[in-house]
């Protein structure tokens, strides 16, 4: 079994990058974290690894030299499940459909961010994963971060609300 946290859509402006600690704390004893992007300072990551590796991709508004750096989608097998990373783009509607166009047909699972609302569905066989905005509230009602469990086939998110 796999415990993957992830975040989206740290959107930290200014000099103060500090993660809060309900984030910190629901990340204890996870595997492994993902960022889908969005995250503004590479000092997010600096903290994230402090925990556990972090896999990342950029986001709309990384626009900082070292995060260009990063892909704009990963593909990765974890336990036999096939799981893409990826921000995603344009207006909320519609979105699970453009990003699922960037992956191959027998992908299992999708991570992913930009709306900044969270996601936890299965559609047409495909599991979408969003933890919803982890700092600010642009389009949110609260904050949030989730997890993600792989444990042979079997594939399970939980969103978690934070007090940010």
């Amino acid at each position: 079994m796999v415990r993957i946290g992830v975040i989206s859509d740290s959107h930290f402006l200014g000099g103060k990058v500090k993660l809060p600690s309900g984030i910190i704390q629901a990340f204890k004893g996870v595997d492994r974290i993902f960022h889908a992007g969005d995250i503004i300072s590479p000092r997010v990551l600096d903290q994230l690894a402090s925990i556990t590796r972090v896999t990342a991709v950029r986001g709309n508004m990384d626009t900082n030299r070292a995060l260009m750096t990063l892909p704009e989608m990963i593909t990765e097998e974890i336990e036999g499940v096939k799981v893409g990373l990826i921000h995603g783009w344009g207006p909320p509607g519609g979105i699970t459909d453009r990003i699922r166009q960037r992956f191959p047909d027998d992908i299992d699972c999708i991570v992913f961010g930009h709306t900044h609302q969270p996601m936890n569905e299965r559609i047409d066989g495909v599991y979408f994963f969003n933890p919803g905005a982890s700092v600010d509230r642009i389009y949110s009602l609260f904050n949030s971060v989730g997890i993600l469990t792989i444990d042979g086939k079997e594939i399970n998110g939980e969103i978690i609300e934070l007090n940010v």
